[in-house]
Protein backbone atom coordinates (compact mmCIF):
# COMPACT_ATOMS: atom_id res chain seq x y z
CA UNK A 1 0.00 0.00 0.00
CA UNK A 2 2.79 2.39 0.93
CA UNK A 3 4.64 1.50 -2.28
CA UNK A 4 1.55 2.40 -4.33
CA UNK A 5 1.29 5.72 -2.52
CA UNK A 6 4.96 6.48 -3.26
CA UNK A 7 4.43 5.74 -6.95
CA UNK A 8 1.54 8.17 -7.24
CA UNK A 9 2.06 10.36 -10.32
CA UNK A 10 2.42 14.06 -9.60
CA UNK A 11 0.27 15.39 -12.44
CA UNK A 12 0.80 19.00 -11.38
CA UNK A 13 4.56 18.61 -11.75
CA UNK A 14 4.19 16.90 -15.14
CA UNK A 15 1.86 19.66 -16.35
CA UNK A 16 4.33 22.31 -15.18
CA UNK A 17 7.25 20.60 -16.94
CA UNK A 18 5.29 20.18 -20.16
CA UNK A 19 4.23 23.82 -20.04
CA UNK A 20 7.83 24.92 -19.48
CA UNK A 21 9.06 22.72 -22.34
CA UNK A 22 6.36 24.01 -24.70
CA UNK A 23 7.09 27.65 -23.99
CA UNK A 24 10.82 26.92 -24.17
CA UNK A 25 10.46 25.37 -27.61
CA UNK A 26 8.34 28.32 -28.75
CA UNK A 27 10.98 30.75 -27.49
CA UNK A 28 13.75 29.00 -29.45
CA UNK A 29 11.57 28.99 -32.56
CA UNK A 30 10.78 32.68 -32.05
CA UNK A 31 14.47 33.46 -31.62
CA UNK A 32 15.32 31.87 -34.98
CA UNK A 33 12.42 33.58 -36.74
CA UNK A 34 13.35 37.00 -35.32
CA UNK A 35 17.06 36.60 -36.11
CA UNK A 36 16.52 35.48 -39.69
CA UNK A 37 13.79 38.08 -40.26
CA UNK A 38 16.22 40.79 -39.13
CA UNK A 39 18.78 39.35 -41.56
CA UNK A 40 16.26 39.51 -44.41
CA UNK A 41 15.39 43.11 -43.51
CA UNK A 42 19.08 44.00 -43.68
CA UNK A 43 18.85 43.26 -47.41
CA UNK A 44 15.70 45.32 -47.89
CA UNK A 45 16.23 48.44 -45.75
CA UNK A 46 19.06 50.73 -46.83
CA UNK A 47 20.18 52.00 -43.43
CA UNK A 48 20.38 48.45 -42.08
CA UNK A 49 22.20 47.33 -45.22
CA UNK A 50 25.04 49.79 -44.53
CA UNK A 51 25.88 47.88 -41.35
CA UNK A 52 25.17 44.43 -42.75
CA UNK A 53 27.28 44.98 -45.87
CA UNK A 54 30.36 45.10 -43.64
CA UNK A 55 29.65 41.42 -42.95
CA UNK A 56 29.59 40.57 -46.65
CA UNK A 57 32.70 42.65 -47.32
CA UNK A 58 34.77 40.59 -44.88
CA UNK A 59 35.00 37.38 -46.94
CA UNK A 60 36.50 36.22 -50.21
CA UNK A 61 34.84 33.53 -52.33
CA UNK A 62 36.71 30.75 -50.48
CA UNK A 63 35.58 32.34 -47.18
CA UNK A 64 39.08 33.51 -46.30
CA UNK A 65 39.18 36.94 -44.69
CA UNK A 66 39.73 40.04 -46.78
CA UNK A 67 41.49 41.49 -43.75
CA UNK A 68 41.44 41.15 -39.98
CA UNK A 69 39.98 44.64 -39.61
CA UNK A 70 37.17 43.82 -42.05
CA UNK A 71 36.34 40.76 -39.98
CA UNK A 72 36.27 42.75 -36.72
CA UNK A 73 33.99 45.32 -38.34
CA UNK A 74 31.65 42.54 -39.47
CA UNK A 75 31.41 41.26 -35.89
CA UNK A 76 30.84 44.71 -34.42
CA UNK A 77 28.34 46.07 -36.94
CA UNK A 78 26.45 42.89 -37.73
CA UNK A 79 26.87 39.94 -35.35
CA UNK A 80 26.97 41.92 -32.10
CA UNK A 81 24.21 44.31 -33.17
CA UNK A 82 21.99 41.48 -34.41
CA UNK A 83 22.50 39.42 -31.24
CA UNK A 84 21.91 42.41 -28.94
CA UNK A 85 18.64 43.26 -30.71
CA UNK A 86 17.59 39.63 -30.41
CA UNK A 87 18.33 39.56 -26.65
CA UNK A 88 16.33 42.75 -26.09
CA UNK A 89 13.30 41.60 -28.10
CA UNK A 90 13.15 38.17 -26.46
CA UNK A 91 13.57 39.69 -23.00
CA UNK A 92 10.62 42.01 -23.65
CA UNK A 93 8.51 39.05 -24.79
CA UNK A 94 9.47 37.02 -21.69
CA UNK A 95 8.63 39.93 -19.36
CA UNK A 96 5.28 40.63 -21.01
CA UNK A 97 4.06 37.03 -21.34
CA UNK A 98 5.50 35.99 -17.96
CA UNK A 99 6.26 32.36 -18.78
CA UNK A 100 9.48 30.91 -17.42
CA UNK A 101 10.05 28.80 -20.51
CA UNK A 102 10.48 31.92 -22.63
CA UNK A 103 13.73 32.70 -20.84
CA UNK A 104 15.30 29.75 -22.68
CA UNK A 105 15.09 31.87 -25.81
CA UNK A 106 16.80 34.73 -24.01
CA UNK A 107 19.62 32.42 -22.90
CA UNK A 108 19.87 31.08 -26.45
CA UNK A 109 20.22 34.63 -27.80
CA UNK A 110 22.83 35.49 -25.18
CA UNK A 111 25.02 32.65 -26.49
CA UNK A 112 25.07 34.36 -29.89
CA UNK A 113 25.94 37.68 -28.30
CA UNK A 114 28.70 36.05 -26.25
CA UNK A 115 30.18 34.30 -29.28
CA UNK A 116 30.14 37.48 -31.37
CA UNK A 117 31.75 39.46 -28.53
CA UNK A 118 34.53 36.89 -28.12
CA UNK A 119 35.21 36.95 -31.85
CA UNK A 120 35.35 40.75 -31.85
CA UNK A 121 37.56 41.22 -28.80
CA UNK A 122 39.84 38.25 -29.48
CA UNK A 123 39.73 38.36 -33.29
CA UNK A 124 39.20 34.59 -33.60
CA UNK A 125 37.12 32.86 -36.27
CA UNK A 126 37.09 29.29 -34.91
CA UNK A 127 33.56 29.59 -33.44
CA UNK A 128 32.17 31.20 -36.62
CA UNK A 129 31.30 27.80 -38.07
CA UNK A 130 29.43 28.92 -41.18
CA UNK A 131 32.33 31.12 -42.27
CA UNK A 132 35.30 28.81 -41.81
CA UNK A 133 37.56 29.04 -44.89
CA UNK A 134 38.25 26.18 -47.28
CA UNK A 135 36.56 24.21 -50.07
CA UNK A 136 32.95 23.10 -49.74
CA UNK A 137 32.98 19.36 -49.08
CA UNK A 138 29.30 18.64 -48.41
CA UNK A 139 26.05 19.51 -50.16
CA UNK A 140 23.72 22.12 -48.63
CA UNK A 141 21.86 20.63 -45.68
CA UNK A 142 18.07 20.54 -45.55
CA UNK A 143 16.98 21.77 -42.10
CA UNK A 144 20.24 22.85 -40.44
CA UNK A 145 22.34 25.53 -42.11
CA UNK A 146 25.87 24.32 -42.89
CA UNK A 147 28.81 26.09 -44.54
CA UNK A 148 27.71 25.18 -48.04
CA UNK A 149 24.18 26.45 -47.46
CA UNK A 150 25.40 29.75 -46.04
CA UNK A 151 28.07 30.12 -48.75
CA UNK A 152 25.21 30.48 -51.23
CA UNK A 153 23.97 33.57 -49.38
CA UNK A 154 27.32 35.26 -49.82
CA UNK A 155 28.21 34.23 -53.37
CA UNK A 156 25.15 32.76 -55.10
CA UNK A 157 22.37 35.25 -54.30
CA UNK A 158 22.53 37.71 -51.40
CA UNK A 159 18.74 38.09 -51.59
CA UNK A 160 18.19 34.44 -50.62
CA UNK A 161 19.42 31.87 -48.07
CA UNK A 162 18.82 34.17 -45.08
CA UNK A 163 18.64 31.46 -42.40
CA UNK A 164 21.50 31.18 -39.92
CA UNK A 165 20.94 27.94 -37.94
CA UNK A 166 17.64 26.40 -39.07
CA UNK A 167 16.32 26.96 -42.59
CA UNK A 168 12.73 27.53 -41.46
CA UNK A 169 12.47 31.18 -42.53
CA UNK A 170 13.87 30.41 -45.98
CA UNK A 171 11.25 27.69 -46.40
CA UNK A 172 8.52 30.16 -45.41
CA UNK A 173 9.78 32.98 -47.64
CA UNK A 174 10.72 30.77 -50.58
CA UNK A 175 14.36 31.81 -50.40
CA UNK A 176 15.83 28.34 -49.84
CA UNK A 177 16.89 28.11 -53.50
CA UNK A 178 17.53 30.96 -55.88
CA UNK A 179 17.05 30.40 -59.61
CA UNK A 180 18.18 33.90 -60.55
CA UNK A 181 20.94 33.73 -63.14
CA UNK A 182 21.16 29.94 -62.90
CA UNK A 183 21.70 27.89 -66.05
CA UNK A 184 19.07 25.16 -66.07
CA UNK A 185 18.98 22.34 -68.63
CA UNK A 186 15.68 20.53 -69.17
CA UNK A 187 15.34 17.22 -71.02
CA UNK A 188 12.05 16.44 -72.68
CA UNK A 189 11.71 20.18 -73.23
CA UNK A 190 9.39 19.78 -76.22
CA UNK A 191 6.86 17.83 -74.16
CA UNK A 192 3.91 19.31 -72.32
CA UNK A 193 5.56 19.50 -68.90
CA UNK A 194 8.93 20.39 -70.42
CA UNK A 195 7.47 23.46 -72.11
CA UNK A 196 5.68 24.48 -68.92
CA UNK A 197 8.90 24.12 -66.89
CA UNK A 198 10.84 26.19 -69.43
CA UNK A 199 8.23 28.96 -69.22
CA UNK A 200 8.25 29.03 -65.40
CA UNK A 201 12.06 28.95 -65.21
CA UNK A 202 12.29 31.92 -67.55
CA UNK A 203 9.81 33.80 -65.34
CA UNK A 204 12.19 33.16 -62.42
CA UNK A 205 15.11 34.76 -64.30
CA UNK A 206 16.91 31.51 -65.06
CA UNK A 207 18.84 30.85 -68.26
CA UNK A 208 17.40 27.71 -69.84
CA UNK A 209 18.89 25.09 -72.11
CA UNK A 210 16.13 23.04 -73.74
CA UNK A 211 17.38 19.51 -74.47
CA UNK A 212 15.10 17.78 -76.91
CA UNK A 213 14.98 15.04 -79.53
CA UNK A 214 12.46 17.30 -81.31
CA UNK A 215 14.11 20.75 -81.20
CA UNK A 216 11.95 22.09 -84.05
CA UNK A 217 8.94 22.00 -81.73
CA UNK A 218 10.47 24.53 -79.32
CA UNK A 219 9.87 28.22 -79.96
CA UNK A 220 12.89 30.53 -79.69
CA UNK A 221 12.86 32.91 -76.71
CA UNK A 222 15.20 35.25 -74.88
CA UNK A 223 17.49 33.42 -72.42
CA UNK A 224 16.54 30.09 -74.04
CA UNK A 225 19.03 27.91 -75.91
CA UNK A 226 17.87 24.78 -77.72
CA UNK A 227 20.12 21.72 -78.04
CA UNK A 228 19.33 18.55 -79.93
CA UNK A 229 20.29 15.17 -78.48
CA UNK A 230 19.54 11.52 -79.16
CA UNK A 231 18.74 8.73 -76.73
CA UNK A 232 21.86 6.66 -76.12
CA UNK A 233 24.18 9.55 -76.99
CA UNK A 234 24.09 11.21 -73.58
CA UNK A 235 27.91 11.49 -73.55
CA UNK A 236 27.64 14.08 -76.34
CA UNK A 237 26.11 16.47 -73.79
CA UNK A 238 29.05 16.38 -71.35
CA UNK A 239 30.68 19.62 -72.50
CA UNK A 240 27.38 21.46 -72.44
CA UNK A 241 26.53 20.12 -68.97
CA UNK A 242 29.76 21.52 -67.53
CA UNK A 243 28.19 24.97 -67.78
CA UNK A 244 24.86 23.87 -66.27
CA UNK A 245 23.89 24.57 -62.65
CA UNK A 246 20.69 22.50 -62.55
CA UNK A 247 19.85 19.52 -64.73
CA UNK A 248 16.15 18.59 -64.86
CA UNK A 249 15.65 15.07 -66.22
CA UNK A 250 12.11 15.09 -67.49
CA UNK A 251 11.96 12.91 -70.59
CA UNK A 252 10.04 9.64 -70.56
CA UNK A 253 7.88 7.19 -72.44
CA UNK A 254 4.64 5.38 -71.65
CA UNK A 255 3.87 2.14 -73.53
CA UNK A 256 0.58 1.73 -71.63
CA UNK A 257 -0.60 -1.92 -71.72
CA UNK A 258 2.11 -3.18 -74.08
CA UNK A 259 4.42 -5.83 -72.58
CA UNK A 260 6.37 -7.03 -75.62
CA UNK A 261 10.17 -7.36 -75.39
CA UNK A 262 10.53 -4.15 -77.40
CA UNK A 263 8.18 -2.34 -75.01
CA UNK A 264 10.14 -3.57 -71.99
CA UNK A 265 13.45 -2.51 -73.51
CA UNK A 266 12.13 0.87 -74.63
CA UNK A 267 10.58 1.65 -71.24
CA UNK A 268 13.76 0.92 -69.32
CA UNK A 269 16.08 2.55 -71.86
CA UNK A 270 14.13 5.81 -71.87
CA UNK A 271 12.73 6.03 -68.34
CA UNK A 272 15.61 4.46 -66.40
CA UNK A 273 18.94 3.96 -68.13
CA UNK A 274 19.02 7.21 -70.10
CA UNK A 275 18.29 9.15 -66.90
CA UNK A 276 21.00 7.27 -65.02
CA UNK A 277 23.57 7.97 -67.75
CA UNK A 278 22.74 11.67 -67.59
CA UNK A 279 23.04 11.65 -63.79
CA UNK A 280 26.46 9.99 -63.96
CA UNK A 281 27.69 12.36 -66.68
CA UNK A 282 26.47 15.42 -64.82
CA UNK A 283 28.04 14.13 -61.59
CA UNK A 284 31.47 14.26 -63.24
CA UNK A 285 30.98 18.02 -63.73
CA UNK A 286 30.58 18.60 -59.98
CA UNK A 287 34.17 19.74 -59.57
CA UNK A 288 35.84 22.76 -58.06
CA UNK A 289 35.44 24.40 -54.64
CA UNK A 290 31.95 25.83 -55.29
CA UNK A 291 30.21 23.07 -57.25
CA UNK A 292 28.71 21.37 -54.18
CA UNK A 293 26.75 24.55 -53.49
CA UNK A 294 25.45 25.31 -56.96
CA UNK A 295 25.05 22.05 -58.90
CA UNK A 296 21.75 20.14 -58.67
CA UNK A 297 19.86 17.35 -60.42
CA UNK A 298 16.06 17.18 -60.51
CA UNK A 299 14.53 13.90 -61.68
CA UNK A 300 10.91 13.31 -62.66
CA UNK A 301 10.29 9.86 -61.17
CA UNK A 302 6.53 10.47 -61.02
CA UNK A 303 3.87 9.31 -58.62
CA UNK A 304 4.31 5.85 -60.14
CA UNK A 305 6.97 5.26 -57.45
CA UNK A 306 4.19 4.51 -54.99
CA UNK A 307 0.91 4.59 -56.89
CA UNK A 308 -0.53 2.69 -59.86
CA UNK A 309 -0.35 4.44 -63.23
CA UNK A 310 -2.38 1.75 -65.02
CA UNK A 311 0.71 1.13 -67.14
CA UNK A 312 2.85 -1.65 -65.62
CA UNK A 313 6.06 -0.96 -67.55
CA UNK A 314 5.86 2.76 -66.81
CA UNK A 315 5.50 1.96 -63.11
CA UNK A 316 8.33 -0.61 -63.09
CA UNK A 317 10.81 1.56 -64.96
CA UNK A 318 10.02 4.67 -62.90
CA UNK A 319 10.19 2.78 -59.59
CA UNK A 320 13.56 1.37 -60.58
CA UNK A 321 14.78 4.88 -61.39
CA UNK A 322 13.42 6.21 -58.09
CA UNK A 323 15.10 3.47 -56.04
CA UNK A 324 18.45 4.00 -57.76
CA UNK A 325 18.27 7.74 -57.14
CA UNK A 326 17.67 7.07 -53.44
CA UNK A 327 20.81 4.92 -53.53
CA UNK A 328 22.86 7.58 -55.35
CA UNK A 329 21.81 10.27 -52.90
CA UNK A 330 23.83 8.52 -50.20
CA UNK A 331 27.08 9.57 -51.92
CA UNK A 332 26.18 13.27 -51.64
CA UNK A 333 27.78 14.26 -54.95
CA UNK A 334 25.28 17.11 -55.32
CA UNK A 335 21.70 17.91 -54.39
CA UNK A 336 19.31 15.49 -56.13
CA UNK A 337 15.62 16.34 -56.00
CA UNK A 338 12.85 13.92 -56.89
CA UNK A 339 9.76 15.19 -58.69
CA UNK A 340 6.87 12.96 -57.63
CA UNK A 341 4.11 14.16 -59.90
CA UNK A 342 0.50 13.13 -60.11
CA UNK A 343 -1.50 12.75 -63.34
CA UNK A 344 -1.41 15.86 -65.53
CA UNK A 345 -2.72 16.17 -69.05
CA UNK A 346 0.04 15.51 -71.58
CA UNK A 347 0.98 13.45 -74.59
CA UNK A 348 1.87 10.58 -72.25
CA UNK A 349 -1.39 10.91 -70.31
CA UNK A 350 -4.31 12.51 -72.16
CA UNK A 351 -6.56 11.74 -69.17
CA UNK A 352 -4.60 13.75 -66.60
CA UNK A 353 -6.62 15.86 -64.18
CA UNK A 354 -4.02 18.58 -63.57
CA UNK A 355 -2.54 21.02 -66.06
CA UNK A 356 1.18 21.03 -66.83
CA UNK A 357 1.44 24.72 -65.93
CA UNK A 358 -0.05 24.00 -62.49
CA UNK A 359 2.46 21.21 -61.96
CA UNK A 360 5.40 23.34 -63.12
CA UNK A 361 4.43 26.16 -60.75
CA UNK A 362 4.10 23.65 -57.91
CA UNK A 363 7.54 22.21 -58.64
CA UNK A 364 9.24 25.61 -58.51
CA UNK A 365 7.24 26.69 -55.46
CA UNK A 366 8.55 23.72 -53.47
CA UNK A 367 12.05 23.79 -54.98
CA UNK A 368 12.50 27.41 -53.85
CA UNK A 369 11.63 26.18 -50.37
CA UNK A 370 14.39 23.59 -50.69
CA UNK A 371 12.19 20.50 -50.69
CA UNK A 372 14.29 17.55 -51.83
CA UNK A 373 11.22 15.37 -52.53
CA UNK A 374 8.78 17.53 -54.47
CA UNK A 375 5.30 16.04 -54.45
CA UNK A 376 2.69 17.66 -56.68
CA UNK A 377 -0.48 15.63 -56.90
CA UNK A 378 -4.16 15.60 -55.97
CA UNK A 379 -3.82 12.13 -54.46
CA UNK A 380 -3.58 12.52 -50.66
CA UNK A 381 -2.26 8.96 -50.22
CA UNK A 382 0.95 9.85 -52.06
CA UNK A 383 1.83 12.41 -49.36
CA UNK A 384 1.50 9.57 -46.83
CA UNK A 385 2.99 6.60 -48.64
CA UNK A 386 5.94 8.22 -50.41
CA UNK A 387 7.77 9.53 -47.28
CA UNK A 388 7.38 6.09 -45.66
CA UNK A 389 8.69 4.32 -48.74
CA UNK A 390 11.54 6.80 -49.24
CA UNK A 391 12.72 6.67 -45.63
CA UNK A 392 12.59 2.86 -45.43
CA UNK A 393 14.54 2.52 -48.69
CA UNK A 394 17.07 5.15 -47.60
CA UNK A 395 17.64 3.36 -44.29
CA UNK A 396 17.97 -0.06 -45.92
CA UNK A 397 20.41 1.20 -48.58
CA UNK A 398 22.44 3.11 -46.01
CA UNK A 399 22.90 0.00 -43.86
CA UNK A 400 23.52 -2.57 -46.56
CA UNK A 401 25.46 -0.66 -49.25
CA UNK A 402 28.81 1.12 -49.40
CA UNK A 403 30.15 3.77 -51.71
CA UNK A 404 33.31 3.28 -53.74
CA UNK A 405 35.13 5.80 -51.53
CA UNK A 406 34.23 3.96 -48.32
CA UNK A 407 35.63 0.58 -49.44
Amino acid sequence: MRLAENLTINWVLIKTCLQFATWGFCSLLLAEILRDTYHALCHQINWLAKWHNKHHAAYRRDLTLVSQQAYLDSQLYHDIVESAILVVLLTIVALVVQQWGLWLGVIYAVTFLYGASVRYFQGTIETDYNHLPGPLETIPSVWFVNRTYHWRHHFDDVDAYYSGVFSLVDKILGTGLSLKGKTVAVTGASGTLGQALVAELLKNNAKVIALSTNPDQIQAQTRLKVLSWELGNEEDLQESLKKVDILIINHGVNVYSDRTPDAINNSYQVNTFSALRLIDIFSTTVTGPDAKATKEIWVNTSEAEVSPAFSPLYELSKRTLGDLITLKRLDGVCVIRKLILGPFKSQLNPYGVMSASQVARGILFLAKRDFRNIIVTINPLTYLFFPIKEFSNWLYYRIFSKSVKSK
